[in-house]
C-alpha cells in the first residue's frame, strides 16, 4: 500500500479547514436567508446603543421597601433578563429607590412583562425526578405505554397527576443546556416539570412537581446557622431555617405528615423514595429539594445538606426575599445613544489596524516572503473568528461590546507569537544544516508544544477571568478565549500544511534569498558537504564561517544564552575570518 507523503497529507488538511468555513458560511447564509441572522455581528449596549427603563417599585399594602429587599429585587430581575436570552444588558439600582435597566436594541413586549412582574415563590412536592439530559427520541415512552390515569388525585404528590402530556414534556426537557425562551408563568393547581440547576457540589436534575401547596409570602422570615448537634454543641456545617406564619404552619404540617410517611417506607426498604422531597420554587425553577426527615409542626423546618456560608445565605435570601409582593412599574423609557460608544470603536478600531499594520511591517521585514504566511494566517483566523461571533450572535444571542473588541485587538500580537515561534524553530533546524523539508517537519515537533503550552495558558486565563469578573470584562475573557481557538485551529490546520506545501517549492525550497528562509542568510552548513565529505564537528553551526558580512552578524545574533556566557569569560573567541572557536 502506498504511503500518503506529507504534501498530500497537508493538502488534505487544508481541504478540511476550507470544508469548516464553508459550512460556517452555510450556515450563518441559512439563517440570513431565513431572516433570523445577520452577517453583522450583534453589538452591545456601549457600541449599539438601547433602551433604558426606570422602574419604580409598587409593593403590596404600601409598604416601604428597604434597601436589602430591592437589591433582592434587583438579582431576581437580572436572573430573568439573562435566562431571557438577553446578552450584555445593565442593572443597577438608583437613588436607593428605583432600578435602572438598560437592555441592547428595543426589548419586546415579554421582555417588558418579565422585567415588571413580582417574583413568583412556592412550595410543591417532588413527585419523581431524572437525569437532566433529553431523552433520545428512540428511547422515549412509546404512545401505548403513556400513563393514562383513571382517578383523581388523591393529594399533591398522587402519580395520577403525571399524564402522557407531562411524560413527553419531562423527557424532551433538557436541563444540561436550558432553553433561553422564556416560558408562560405557571399554574399553581397544576402539575410542573422544571429542572434545578447544576452547582459546585451537585448536578442539574429534572424534576415533575405537584400543584402547589405553601406559597412564598407564606415565610416570615429565614436565617442560616451553624447546624447544631444532637447534644446542643455547634458542627460545622450550614443550615437555613424557615419561619412559616400561622396559616402555612398547619398547612406545612400536613405536607410533612404525607411526606415523611414516604421517607420512612422508604428507609424501611432501603430505598429512595422522591415523593419524600419538597421543592422550594422560584419564578419556575428548583432553588433547592429537601427531604423531609421529621414532621415540621411548629413551622420552622430546617433544611440542611451540602451548604456552605456562601450558599447557606443565598438560599435564606431567595427565600426571605424572593416572595416580596413587590413588582415594578416602568416610570421612564428612552433610547440610549451609542455615540460615546461608537468614537471609543472607531479609536479602538484604528489602534488595531495600526498594531496589524506593525505586525505586517515586522513579519516582511523579518522572514520576508515567508510573512506572507504570517499575512494569511491572520486573515484566516479573522474571517474564522468573525464567523463564529456572527453565528454566536445569532444562536446564543451574543453581544460584541467594547472590551469584547479590545480583545479581539489583544489577540492580533498572541496569535502573530503562535507562527513566529514555529518559523523560529524551522531556521533553528535550517542552522543545524537540514534541508527545508526535514526542518519544517522537526521544527513542528518542537513549536507545537509551545504553542499548545502557550494557548493553554491564554485559555486558563481566560475561563478564570470570565467567571470571576462581571459585566463587560467578561465580554473581554470571551474573546480571548475565543481567539485562542481559533489560533490553535490555524496554526495546525492551516500554517503547518502551508508550509509543508511551500517547503517543496522552487522558490522556498532552493532557499531564494527573499524567502526567509535561506540557508545562506542563516549562517547553515549542511550536513553532506559533496565529494563524499560530510560536515565535521568544528563546521557546526556555532563554529561556522558564514559567507557574508550579513550572515556573520546574524550568527552572532543568534548565539545561545551559554555562548554568550562563554564568550565572556574568554572561552570562545571570533578569529579575523568570523569563525567561533573554542580554547
Amino acid at each position: 500500500m502506498a504511503r500518503t507523503g506529507p504534501k498530500n497529507s497537508a493538502r488534505r488538511v487544508l481541504t478540511w479547514l476550507g470544508a469548516i468555513f464553508v459550512v460556517l458560511t452555510a450556515v450563518l447564509a441559512g439563517g440570513v436567508v431565513t431572516g433570523n441572522a445577520s452577517w453583522a455581528p450583534k453589538l452591545a449596549l456601549d457600541l449599539e446603543g438601547g433602551t433604558q427603563m426606570i422602574l419604580a417599585p409598587r409593593v403590596e399594602g404600601s409598604s416601604e421597601i428597604n434597601e436589602e429587599q430591592l437589591n433582592q429585587a434587583v438579582a431576581i430581575i437580572r436572573q430573568r433578563v439573562d435566562g431571557s436570552g438577553v446578552a450584555e444588558a445593565e442593572i443597577s439600582t438608583q437613588s436607593g429607590r428605583n432600578v435602572v435597566v438598560s437592555l441592547p436594541g428595543t426589548p419586546s413586549k415579554e421582555t417588558r412583562d418579565l422585567i415588571q412582574a413580582s417574583a413568583d415563590m412556592n412550595f410543591r412536592p417532588v413527585i419523581t425526578y431524572g437525569d437532566p439530559a433529553p431523552v433520545p427520541a428512540e428511547q422515549r415512552t412509546p404512545e401505548d405505554q403513556l400513563p393514562k390515569p383513571t382517578a383523581e388525585p388523591a393529594n399533591a404528590s398522587d402519580v395520577n397527576w403525571v399524564t402522557a402530556d407531562i411524560v413527553r414534556e419531562f423527557e424532551a426537557l433538557d436541563c444540561v443546556n436550558p432553553s433561553p425562551e422564556k416560558r408562560d408563568r405557571s399554574d399553581p393547581a397544576k402539575p410542573l416539570v422544571t429542572c434545578e440547576a447544576a452547582t459546585d457540589k451537585t448536578p442539574a436534575i429534572k424534576y415533575i412537581l405537584g400543584p402547589v401547596e405553601v406559597k412564598g409570602q407564606d415565610i416570615s422570615d429565614s436565617t442560616f446557622t451553624q447546624v447544631q448537634g444532637a447534644q446542643g454543641s455547634v458542627t460545622n456545617t450550614w443550615g437555613v431555617n424557615i419561619v412559616f406564619n400561622a396559616d402555612a404552619t398547619a398547612k406545612f404540617k400536613a405536607v410533612t405528615e404525607r411526606l415523611n410517611q414516604f421517607y420512612a417506607a422508604a428507609q424501611a426498604q432501603g430505598t429512595d423514595d422522591p415523593k419524600a422531597q419538597f421543592a422550594i420554587v422560584l419564578d419556575d425553577k428548583v432553588l433547592s429539594a429537601p427531604r423531609a426527615l421529621a414532621v415540621i409542626t411548629d413551622g420552622k423546618p430546617q433544611i440542611t445538606g451540602n451548604f456552605t456560608q456562601a450558599s447557606a445565605k443565598a438560599l435564606s435570601d431567595q427565600l426571605r426575599y424572593g416572595a416580596l409582593p413587590i413588582s415594578f412599574e416602568i416610570q421612564s423609557q428612552e433610547q440610549i445613544s451609542a455615540t460615546l460608544g461608537g468614537d471609543q470603536l472607531r479609536l479602538g478600531l484604528l489602534a488595531g489596524m495600526i498594531g496589524l499594520l506593525l505586525v505586517v511591517v515586522y513579519s516582511l521585514f523579518q522572514y520576508r516572503a515567508l510573512g506572507l504566511v504570517t499575512i494569511a494566517s491572520l486573515v484566516v483566523a479573522g474571517v474564522l473568528t468573525y464567523l463564529a461571533i456572527a453565528i454566536l450572535g445569532w444562536t446564543e444571542n451574543y453581544r460584541l461590546s467594547l472590551a469584547g473588541v479590545a480583545g479581539l485587538i489583544v489577540a492580533i500580537g498572541q496569535t502573530a507569537d503562535s507562527f513566529i515561534v514555529y518559523f523560529e524553530r524551522i531556521r533553528d533546524e535550517l542552522r543545524e544544516g537540514r534541508g527545508l523539508v526535514s526542518a519544517v517537519e522537526n521544527g513542528w515537533k518542537r513549536a507545537k508544544r509551545t504553542v499548545l503550552a502557550s494557548k493553554a495558558v491564554n485559555l486558563l486565563a481566560a475561563l478564570v477571568l470570565y467567571f470571576v469578573a462581571v459585566g463587560n470584562v467578561r465580554g473581554f475573557a470571551f474573546t480571548l478565549g475565543l481567539t485562542a481557538l481559533a489560533d490553535l485551529l490555524v496554526v495546525f490546520m492551516f500554517t503547518h500544511p502551508m508550509l509543508q506545501v511551500l517547503a517543496r517549492t522552487k522558490f522556498f525550497g532552493e532557499g531564494h534569498r527573499f524567502s526567509g528562509l535561506s540557508p545562506d542568510r542563516l549562517g547553515a552548513v549542511p550536513l553532506y558537504r559533496g565529494a563524499g565529505r560530510l560536515r565535521t564537528p568544528a563546521e557546526k553551526p556555532s563554529v561556522v564561517r558564514p559567507r557574508n558580512t550579513g550572515a556573520a552578524a546574524e550568527a552572532e545574533r543568534r548565539m545561545t544564552i551559554a555562548e554568550r556566557r562563554l564568550a565572556e569569560k574568554g572561552q570562545l573567541t571570533g578569529t579575523s575570518n568570523g569563525t567561533k572557536e573554542e580554547k
